[in-house]
């Protein structure tokens, strides 16, 4: 007999009124929420705008959420379309049964619309949203819980889980794979924080990191689960699944970081490094027009000091004197024009007007 072990709740709905509210759909809300407002705090980290990251994930979570619910009735299909079941129950979402790999694939198809329609790069929301897809998938793990899915073969350990009779399950004591998930995604979550403040990964490396990590634990989590599932040469079809997407995803880490080294300096059109530091853009616009102002009067006063040499007599000598002047003149004249011209300001024009002035007289 075991003594200590994890009971399971006695139902996943809670009706209020005629409202049910269901543990699984609230795993999943309280995921994206966490997704979301982590993702966020990275974006602006970035340079990126707030409210970035929530706008996207309109496009992504709808599209995502069909996507999962779309693999897991695909590669489950008896479960809806066997001999003395309901293919209506391919749409009770709330009873459980979301594919990760679904979800990431079809998700990313709707965040991509959502950059597009912003001008964002897909790799660069991406990263910034890495860790906190992984704390989604921790969130969501417990919704299995509430349904009382997705755990192990029997065990004795003193965190069991508790599973009562009922359809497909046997009473019983079982290792809670889910609990193995949220601990491993929670470490995902860890790593690729730690990860891309020690390299500073771009392009997507983040996400692909997320990736690479998620399949190593989803992998072995795998083989200790008995619920009913697909084989291929006797291995279970996510097994395999997590096999081929770990490579997919180390493969674009090498390719990726030997092709675009680096991380996006700007990750939103209007948010430029000046533009991100309206002080600093200021100071340079300021100086700019000092400097102008400066060349200006330094043009001026060129244009006097010849002006002045051609009081005296014309001799030979004052003629090369003048000549060298004016050549002296010419050069600061045109100094002064590169350097309004660098400054960017209005006043460059004024510079101009007087070294063309100054050029004139002499």
């Amino acid at each position: 007999m075991n003594l200590a072990y994890i009971p399971s709740p006695s139902t996943g709905v809670i009706h209020l009124g005629p409202i049910p509210l269901r543990g699984y759909a609230f795993c999943i809300i309280i995921g994206v929420f966490v997704a979301v407002w982590l993702g966020n705090k990275r974006w602006i980290a970035r340079g990126g705008k707030p409210g970035t990251v929530a706008d996207i994930a309109v496009w992504a979570v709808p599209f995502g959420l069909v996507g999962g619910r779309l693999y897991h009735v695909i590669t489950d299909y008896q479960l809806y379309f066997g001999e003395g079941r309901n293919w209506v129950d391919a749409f009770k979402i709330w009873e459980g049964g979301l594919g990760i790999w679904g979800a990431i694939a079809l998700g990313a198809v709707g965040a991509w619309i959502g950059c597009r329609l912003r001008g964002i790069p897909l790799p660069a929301w991406a990263d910034a949203l890495a860790p906190g897809i992984a704390l989604a998938q921790a969130c969501g793990r417990w919704g299995n819980w509430f349904n009382q899915e997705l755990y192990g073969r029997a065990t004795d350990l003193p965190w069991a889980v508790e599973i009562s009779d009922g359809p497909n399950r046997i009473a019983g004591t079982y290792h809670p794979t889910f609990l193995y998930e949220s601990l491993w995604c929670l470490g995902v979550a860890a790593l690729v924080i730690w990860a891309d403040r020690r390299f500073k990964l771009g392009h997507g490396r983040a996400f692909a990191l997320y990736v690479a990590a998620y399949c190593v634990g989803r992998g072995w989590i795998e083989y200790m689960r008995v619920d009913e599932a697909h084989h291929i040469l006797g291995v279970r079809l996510n097994v395999w699944t997590s096999i081929v997407v770990f490579i997919l995803a180390v493969v674009y880490l090498v390719l990726s970081a030997k092709l675009r080294p680096g991380r996006e300096e700007v990750v939103e059109p209007d948010r430029g490094p000046a533009a991100s530091d309206p002080a600093t853009k200021d100071a340079a616009d300021d100086g700019s027009k000092d400097g102008a102002k400066d060349g200006a009067k330094d043009a001026a006063a060129g244009a006097k000091e010849s002006e002045d040499g051609e009081s005296g007599p014309k001799t030979d000598a004052t003629a090369e004197g003048r000549t060298e002047a004016t050549a002296e003149a010419k050069t600061d004249a045109t100094a002064t024009a590169e350097a309004a011209s660098d400054g960017g300001t209005e006043d460059a024009v004024t510079a101009d007007a007087e070294a063309a002035k100054t050029a004139k007289k002499l």
